[in-house]
């Protein structure tokens, strides 16, 4: 009995083992491959294991035998898309104060999975997860990175750094009251573990608190991302050297102010710091007026995947008239103000990525990347392929995890997606992705 266990343990090992080291080929697609060039036709992408090893096309590429063929015919093949801007402890509930209040218990073990899932179903294969409890972050990051639940790769910065957190906050927002006290509070995220430091209004923050901080988390390898609301979060910003802005940001104004704008060009000049980014998050305003008179967005039950029924509905009720919700009345006067914005940052010289606040009242996480990204092609006339990489080549680059993901290359990690479609020509294709891999393993 003993050796028949034996014998079978080892043939299931190696059936196993054998299925992981079988060759994957995607056959016929168009591939964008991310770095920014002309789209490779009728690609071939050979993938070994969690790693691509070969990529080509039909006439170039040898297919080995035995490989496992997966046709991409009539689809465009680009990298896992990324999400620079997510809130996986939110899921589109209107009440903040009630949330966190009701649900905080279930965040790590319910509500944070499910929207690290819905996210890789979308075809996002990585992103950047914004202002949670330290704990939670970091478990539930490494739960996806050890393969014990399905979801996209997370970066996670952990509790927002602020003058004081709003009142019952705590958890996720944490106060600095000295230079001292800010380089204490990042030296505790970073030997947690964290990927990134989120700082938020700093210009309630003395200048020294402001510059400890971020010089601090430079000194522990962390780059720092910050919000972008009002003009003097931006000129500190620029002036202590933050890494990323977040939003658009001075509420109505119709524009940046002139001085800004010459900071942000001084700083666009330097090349010796690289690249400026910005993840706008733009699409939550330009489309509430729409979202708001059209609520068929929320019976898409691609965002119940992960959730209890009772949170679910719970969520339908709070959003039920989004007319009456404080977060929003101001929406309508910034709306025009957007795309003025974001060409005077692009005039600029600045990197714009792809973060779309998700989790926020009524932003899904099944949902949030494809909407930012169909606002940038379709209504500010963003090119197709700027948008794609502000989605996928520029993020890796920004995380510092370019030489694995970001592009679909030999070497990298076989993160993948699949639309039926020219994707280049219809942006909205993304909402429905339908080939997902991650890691070399196919989840969709």
């Amino acid at each position: 009995m003993n050796r028949f266990l034996l014998l079978t343990f080892l043939l299931v090992s190696f059936m196993g083992s054998s299925q992981e080291n079988q060759i994957k080929a995607l056959v016929g697609g168009t591939l964008i491959d991310g770095f920014g060039a002309d789209p490779i036709k009728n690609s071939v992408i050979l993938i070994k294991g969690e790693r691509i090893i070969e990529v080509g096309n039909i006439a170039n590429t040898k297919i080995p035998s035995g490989a496992e063929i997966i046709s991409t015919e009539g689809m465009s093949v680009l990298p896992g898309l990324w999400d620079m801007h997510v809130h996986t402890k939110l899921t589109g509930h209107s009440d903040y104060g009630y949330w966190d209040k009701v649900y905080q218990p279930l965040w790590q073990d319910v509500i944070m999975p499910a929207s690290v899932h819905q996210l890789l179903l979308a075809g996002v294969t990585s992103a950047r997860d914004l202002g949670a409890p330290l704990e939670p972050s970091i478990a539930v990051r490494d739960a996806v990175n050890n393969g014990e639940i399905p979801g996209a790769t997370l970066y996670v910065s952990g509790p927002f750094i602020q003058h004081k957190p709003y009142p019952g906050t705590e958890n996720s927002r944490w106060g600095v009251d000295s230079p001292e006290d800010g380089r204490k509070k990042v030296r505790k995220l970073a030997q947690a573990g964290v990927d990134v430091i989120k700082l938020i209004d700093h210009d309630r923050m003395t200048m020294p608190e402001v510059r400890a901080v971020v010089d601090e988390a430079h000194k522990n390898s962390l780059k720092v991302v910050a919000h972008s609301h009002r003009p003097e979060e931006i000129r500190r910003g620029l002036e202590v050297g933050v890494d990323c802005f977040e939003h658009t940001g001075l509420s109505s104004a119709p524009r940046y102010p002139d001085d800004i704008m010459e900071m942000i060009k001084e700083r666009t000049a330097d090349m010796s710091q690289g690249p400026l980014f910005w993840c706008p998050t733009v699409e939550v305003l330009y489309n509430f007026e729409y979202n708001r008179d059209n609520l068929e967005f929320v019976d898409d039950d691609s965002w119940h995947l992960g959730l209890p029924d009772t949170i679910i509905t719970d969520i339908k009720n709070s959003i039920q008239h989004p007319d009456r919700l404080p977060y929003f009345q101001l929406m309508p006067s910034r709306k025009p103000t957007l795309e003025t914005k974001i060409n005077q940052l692009l005039d600029a010289g600045v990197v714009l990525m792809i973060g779309t606040d998700s989790g926020i009242p009524m932003k899904f996480h099944s949902q949030s990347t494809w909407h930012e990204l169909d606002v940038w092609v379709n209504e500010f006339g963003i090119d197709p392929m700027y948008a794609i990489r502000g989605a996928t080549y520029w993020p890796a680059l920004w995380m510092g995890v370019a030489d694995d993901v970001g592009t679909v290359t030999p070497g990298k990690y076989a993160d993948i997606i699949a639309v039926k479609g020219d994707v280049l020509r219809y942006i909205s294709l993304l909402q429905d992705v339908d080939m997902v891999i991650k890691h070399g393993k196919r989840y969709k």
